[in-house]
């Protein structure tokens, strides 16, 4: 018996962050594996080389010794507060869906998703950094270019990003908006064993699921959350024009119809991801940024 409820509690103890992090967890990991997959030797013998930077960091809790570890690590370090509780606004940039989208707002000093995928995309690039500053930088890029491509860290109806409306998933209840889209309907997009999301995707593959800057990334997920998940939601295609109730519940067409949306959010960050690295890895300086 004791040793049953010490396997029990070991279980749990593995259970829980998959369940508290959701997107920061097992969808995180997975566009980290795809981007993985569809990097080359050489990229990725460079990242593993940069691993070795690791105990530099002082993060023992966060493990950082893999590029999946590092799809996961700015959340995990979040749990230290007085030393990481300032990146928290890096992990969103919320526009309001009512409003024209502007790529530049909420977003002051780059404090924000998109700001620090392109920060963090030069640093990692610069190679007369230490190596431990670039591994820092390589783990944030890989989360924000995760975090951006899901639609309510980018669309807002004047709710934080969903996390204000409550929403039934199915028959489960107790979740809001943006709690559903984080975990269970990404981890049931991404979770069908006859078309998995991890592999080496072909070269048209890649163009159509690549491209673009972190801002139009951003700009992709608030139009998916205009045009599709609040009037999914809320059953309506006039989501500006009255007060949106508290509650509301996702029947199962409506989780039906947002699968194939958020599995080609997980593969297009993925794609993106092996894009970054790829350009990042590559010799010499990146090229100066746009003004």
């Amino acid at each position: 018996m004791p040793a049953l409820i010490a396997a029990l509690a070991l279980l749990a103890t593995v259970l829980v962050p998959s369940q508290a992090l959701a997107w920061g967890f097992y969808a995180h990991r997975k566009t980290a594996e795809i981007a993985e997959a569809n990097v080359s030797p050489e990229t990725r013998a460079k990242i593993r080389q940069l691993m070795a930077a690791e105990k530099l960091l002082g993060t023992p809790s966060c493990a950082l010794a893999t590029i999946e570890d590092a799809s996961v690590w700015p959340d995990c370090i979040r749990r230290d507060y007085w030393r990481w509780g300032y990146t928290a606004a890096w992990h969103y940039r919320t526009a309001p869906i009512c409003e024209a989208y502007d790529a530049r707002r909420n977003c002051p000093g780059g404090s924000c998703v998109t700001g620090q995928i392109e920060r963090a995309h030069r640093v990692l690039a610069d190679e007369s950094l230490p190596d431990n500053v670039r591994l820092e930088a390589l783990a944030f890029m890989v989360h924000f270019a995760g975090d951006v491509h899901m639609p309510l860290h980018s669309g807002d109806r004047d709710d934080r990003g969903g996390n204000d409306r409550r929403a039934d998933y199915g028959i489960k209840p107790g979740l809001n908006l943006h709690s559903i889209w984080d975990g269970p309907l990404a981890e049931r997009a991404i979770s069908d064993p006859a078309d998995p999301v991890v592999r080496r995707y072909s070269a048209a593959e890649r163009a159509e699921l690549g491209g673009g800057t972190p801002a139009d990334w951003g700009r992709e997920s608030w139009q998916i959350s205009r045009s599709f998940v609040y009037p999914t939601a809320f059953d309506t295609d006039n989501v500006c024009e009255a007060e949106l109730p508290a509650e509301t519940k996702l029947t199962q067409e409506d989780i039906v119809r947002g699968v194939p949306i958020a599995k080609r959010r997980v593969q297009q960050a993925g794609i993106r991801i092996a894009e970054l690295l790829e350009s990042a890895f590559a010799p010499g300086p990146l090229p100066p940024p746009a003004r």
